[in-house]
C-alpha cells in the first residue's frame, strides 16, 4: 500500500500557468464502486486550463461547480493499487487507463494517485506506454463520440437535440480542421478505420504529420482559406469550434453535417437555406468505449502522437507549452 501521503498539483487560486502549485496531500481512499489507481502518466487537456483560469469562456450556466483548492486533470494512466469490495473485473496491479468523472471537475489526476470510478477506466493497451495511454482517453473519446458513437443520452449543454454521428464509409468526405491538435488526430485516425475520404485542415508544419496518419488531401490554413477551396463533403468536425465555425458550413453538400467541438452561435435561418446540420456534444466518460479504443491502440490501428512530456512537478510548463500553441498530439505529464 502506499505512504500515507503524496505529491499533486493543485490549484489554490486562479489565473495563469503559474499558479500550479505542487503540495503534499493525503493519499485518497476508494470507496464504493472505486479502485484506487497508482498515476503513471496523466492527459494535458484544455478543460485543465479552463478550470486553472475559472472558466471565463463558458456561460455560467454551463460551468460545473466546484471549490478551491482542487486538483485538475481528467486524464490518467497508471496500475490499479486497491479496489472497494464491490469493484468485480479489476485487481491490484492491473494496468489501466481512463477519463475521470467527466464533464465534472472531479477527475484530480495531476497527483502520483487517484480514486478513480471503476467504470470509467480500460485495461491499458499492453503495446503502449503509459505515456500514450494517457494521452488518449479524453482526446480519443471526444473524436469517438462525435463521429462513432455517442454511447450516452445524456443533454448536451450546448443544444436541445441528441448528437448523432454521420456513418461514415468509402463514399463519405471528411473535413477535419484542427487535425493536428489531440481530438484532431484521433479524429483523422478514426475516419479513415471507416473508408472516409479525409481532408486535413493545420498549419503548413503539420502536414507530413497527418499525410502519415492517413489524411487524403491536406490544406495549410495559413496560406488558404478551406472554406473557399472544399465543397460537397459530406461532414465538417470543427475541432477548434466557437463563433467563427459556421464559416465552414458553404463547405457542406445539402443534408451535409457540421459538428462544432467548441459550440458556436450559428444562423437557423442559413443552415435552413443550406439545408445542412449543425450538431454537437459534450464528451463523457465511457470506460466500455475506451475499451474499444484501446484494441485500436493495441493493433496499431489507432496511434496516440506525443507532442511532448513533462513531469508532473512541471505541470506549469506544461500548461506554458500548451499555451504557445500549434500542439501536435497530445501533452503527457510522468508521474515518477
Amino acid at each position: 500500500m502506499p505512504a500515507d501521503t503524496m505529491r499533486a498539483v493543485r490549484l489554490h487560486e486562479h489565473g495563469g500557468p503559474e499558479v500550479l502549485r505542487c503540495d503534499e496531500v493525503p493519499v485518497p481512499e476508494p470507496g464504493p464502486g472505486e479502485v484506487l489507481v497508482r498515476v503513471h502518466a496523466v492527459g494535458v487537456n484544455p478543460p485543465d486550463w479552463y478550470l486553472r483560469d475559472g472558466m471565463s469562456n463558458l456561460p455560467p450556466e454551463t460551468r460545473p461547480a466546484f471549490s478551491l483548492p482542487v486538483i485538475p486533470g481528467t486524464d490518467l494512466s497508471g496500475v490499479v493499487e486497491a479496489v472497494a469490495a464491490d469493484v468485480d473485473g479489476l485487481a491490484a496491479g492491473d494496468e489501466v487507463f481512463g477519463l475521470l468523472r467527466f464533464p465534472s471537475f472531479d477527475g484530480n489526476t495531476y497527483a502520483e494517485y487517484v480514486v478513480a470510478p471503476a467504470a470509467d477506466l480500460a485495461r491499458k493497451p499492453a503495446r503502449i506506454s503509459h505515456v500514450h495511454a494517457a494521452g488518449a482517453p479524453m482526446a480519443g473519446l471526444t473524436a469517438w463520440q462525435f463521429l462513432i458513437e455517442l454511447g450516452h443520452d445524456h443533454p448536451s449543454p450546448f443544444q436541445a437535440a441528441r448528437h448523432r454521428p454521420v456513418p461514415l464509409g468509402s463514399g463519405t468526405t471528411v473535413l477535419i480542421n484542427g487535425a493536428a491538435g489531440g481530438v484532431g488526430h484521433f479524429a483523422v485516425q478514426l475516419a479513415k478505420w471507416k473508408g472516409a475520404h479525409v481532408i486535413a485542415v493545420a498549419s503548413g508544419a503539420h502536414e507530413s504529420f497527418l499525410r502519415e496518419l492517413g489524411a487524403d488531401e491536406f490544406i495549410d490554413y495559413t496560406q488558404s482559406r478551406p472554406e473557399e477551396l472544399v465543397r460537397g463533403a459530406d461532414l465538417v468536425l470543427d475541432t477548434v469550434g466557437g463563433p467563427r465555425s459556421s464559416r465552414f458550413l458553404p463547405v457542406l453538400r445539402r443534408g451535409g453535417s457540421l459538428f462544432p467541438v467548441f459550440f458556436g452561435a450559428f444562423d437557423e435561418a442559413e443552415t435552413a437555406r443550406l439545408g445542412v446540420t449543425v450538431t454537437g456534444t459534450q464528451v463523457r466518460s465511457n470506460g466500455a468505449q475506451l475499451a474499444e479504443l484501446g484494441r485500436l491502440l493495441d493493433t496499431g490501428t489507432v496511434r496516440t502522437a506525443v507532442d511532448s512530456t513533462f513531469a508532473l512537478a512541471d505541470a506549469r510548463a506544461a500548461h506554458e507549452r500548451a499555451a504557445r500553441g500549434h500542439i501536435q498530439g497530445k501533452i503527457v505529464l510522468t508521474v515518477p
